[in-house]
C-alpha cells in the first residue's frame, strides 16, 4: 500500500499493444460452462512467500523499485505464467531516474472484449521485503493463474492478471498501465479486482464498496464460510485500484488491514488483539512470519470465487439504464447544479438497490456535496466532502429507493462548497434490474 494518499491526475498517453491472446489452453469443458472455482493451496501459496523472501534476503534486504529485488521479483512471476501456458508481457516505465516494471498475464481464450482483470503491486518499501505487503496479494493471484491453468478453465470473459510496480511511490506502475491504454481497451476492462495486504497478522476482513456485482461476490463467499465483512476504508483510493476506478473501470477487492488499530468491537467479531492489523506494515519485520494463515487461505480462495464466477458470464444483465451525459458545470464554491433523467416504462417502485452511476470531474472532490433526488424530491446523500484533495467522482453507488416510485424525473445534484476549484458533472445514469 502506497505511502502518500494523493492521487494525480490522469494524463493522457500513447497506445500500448500488449501480446496477443495467442495459445490454447487444454480444455476440460466447453467456454461458459459454470464450474466450482477449486480450492487454493495455501501450501503453495506460502511457497511463493518464501520465494519472495529468498529474493528479497538475496537482495539487500528488500524487493522496491529501482533495486534488483524488485526485477528478481518480476522474472520469479514471470518464469511460473510462461510455463503455465500464458501469454505475458513485461511493460517498463521510468520514475525518479529508475526504470520500473508490470507484468501482465493473459489466459488465452475468452472474449477479448469482456476482460476480467486480477491485480496486485509487486514491490516493497526500500525497508523490508515486503511479505504481507503485498507479497500476500501476489502470491495469491499466481496460484489463482496457475490453478486456471491446471484446471485448463475456459471462461466466456477473458482473464488477464497484472502484477504492478512503484505502487509504494504513489500507484505509478499501475497508472502507467492505464494510461497507456487505447480508450477502446480500457472499454473492453469490466472488472478489475485488487488484492494488497491480505494476510495481515491481526487481521480484519475488508471488502471494498465499489462496483456493486464485484462487492456482492466477495460478500457473498464470506457469507457462505460464516465470515463477517466491513466495507474497506483504511486503504480507499491508496492502492492500484483507484488507477482503474479514476477513467470508470469497475472496480473491487479484498484488504485485511494495516497499520490502523484493530477496535474492540473488531476483536469480538474477528478475534485477534487491539493493536494494529499489521505491527511490522512499511518495516523490516514484514517477512515471512508476519502472515496470518487463515486469512490468507481465506483470501486467496475468495479471490479464486471471484475469478471464476466474474468471468463465467452468469453475470445477471445490467438492467434498464437511463442516462444524461450532457455536461453541467459546477460553479466554484456557489449554488447547487444537477443533472436529470425522466424514468418511464419501470412498473411499480424503485429497487432497494437503485445504481446510481456518477461521472464528475473535478480536481478536488474534498469539496463536492452530491445527492440523488427522487422525483418527490426525497434527498439521498452519495458523497458529502470526503476524498480530500484527490480528483473525479467517478463512481456507481447502490441506493435503498424502495419508498419511492420508479417513474418519474430524477436528479443528480453536486454542489462545490469551498472556493479554488471548478469541475463538471460529466454523466448520470441510473440503472434498473
Amino acid at each position: 500500500m502506497k505511502l502518500s494518499a494523493r492521487l494525480s491526475a490522469l494524463a493522457g498517453a500513447s497506445a500500448l499493444v500488449l501480446g496477443a491472446f495467442a495459445g490454447a489452453a487444454p480444455a476440460t469443458a466447453a467456454p461458459g460452462t459454470v464450474t466450482a472455482a477449486p480450492d487454493i493451496s495455501l501450501t503453495n501459496v506460502k511457497q511463493h512467500l518464501t520465494d519472495l523472501q529468498s529474493i528479497a534476503t538475496a537482495n539487500g534486504g528488500n524487493r522496491a523499485h529501482g533495486r534488483p529485488g524488485y526485477k528478481a521479483s518480476i522474472d520469479f512471476v514471470k518464469a511460473k505464467l510462461d510455463a503455465a501456458g500464458y501469454t505475458t508481457a513485461v511493460q517498463q516505465f521510468t520514475y525518479n531516474g529508475t526504470t520500473g516494471y508490470n507484468l501482465i498475464a493473459d489466459w488465452p481464450g475468452g472474449d477479448p472484449n469482456q476482460v476480467i482483470m486480477a491485480g496486485s503491486h509487486l514491490d516493497s518499501v526500500s525497508s523490508g521485503p515486503g511479505i504481507n505487503d503485498n507479497g500476500s496479494g501476489s502470491a495469491a493471484i499466481l496460484e489463482t493463474a496457475l490453478a486456471v491453468s491446471r484446471a485448463g478453465y475456459q471462461p466466456t470473459k477473458h482473464l488477464r492478471f497484472g502484477w504492478w510496480g512503484a505502487e509504494e511511490l504513489g500507484l505509478v506502475g499501475s497508472k502507467h498501465y492505464v494510461n497507456n491504454l487505447p480508450t477502446t481497451e480500457r472499454s473492453k476492462l469490466k472488472g478489475y479486482l485488487n488484492f494488497d495486504m491480505i494476510g495481515s497478522p491481526n487481521p480484519g476482513y475488508f471488502v471494498y464498496d465499489d462496483d456493486p456485482t464485484i462487492e456482492k461476490t466477495f460478500k457473498d463467499y464470506f457469507a457462505g464460510l460464516g465470515v463477517p465483512t466491513e466495507i474497506e476504508t483504511e486503504g480507499d483510493g491508496r492502492s492500484d485500484h483507484a488507477s482503474f476506478k479514476n477513467v470508470g473501470i469497475p472496480v473491487g477487492g479484498l484488504f485485511t488491514g494495516a497499520s490502523r488499530t484493530k477496535t474492540s468491537a473488531q476483536v469480538q467479531k474477528w478475534g485477534g488483539t487491539t493493536t494494529a492489523f499489521d505491527r511490522c506494515y512499511h518495516s523490516s519485520c514484514d517477512t515471512t512470519s508476519n502472515v496470518n494463515d487463515t486469512a490468507l487461505d481465506r483470501n486467496s480462495d475468495a479471490i479464486a470465487h471471484a475469478v471464476w464466477n466474474l468471468s463465467s458470464g452468469t453475470t445477471p444483465p445490467p438492467g434498464k439504464v437511463f442516462e444524461n451525459t450532457a455536461d453541467v458545470s459546477i460553479p466554484d464554491n456557489g449554488a447547487a447544479v444537477t443533472s436529470s433523467v425522466t424514468v418511464s416504462g419501470i412498473a411499480g417502485n424503485a429497487p432497494s438497490s437503485l445504481s446510481v452511476g456518477v461521472d464528475i470531474v473535478h480536481p478536488y472532490k474534498g469539496d463536492l456535496v452530491v445527492d440523488l433526488i427522487a422525483p418527490d424530491g426525497s434527498v439521498y446523500n452519495l458523497h458529502n466532502r470526503s476524498g480530500g484533495s484527490a480528483d473525479n467522482i467517478v463512481q456507481t453507488f447502490t441506493v435503498n429507493a424502495s419508498t419511492e416510485v420508479a417513474n418519474g424525473t430524477w436528479q443528480l445534484r453536486a454542489q462545490d462548497r469551498a472556493s479554488a476549484d471548478v469541475g463538471y458533472i460529466s454523466g448520470f445514469k441510473l440503472t434498473f434490474p
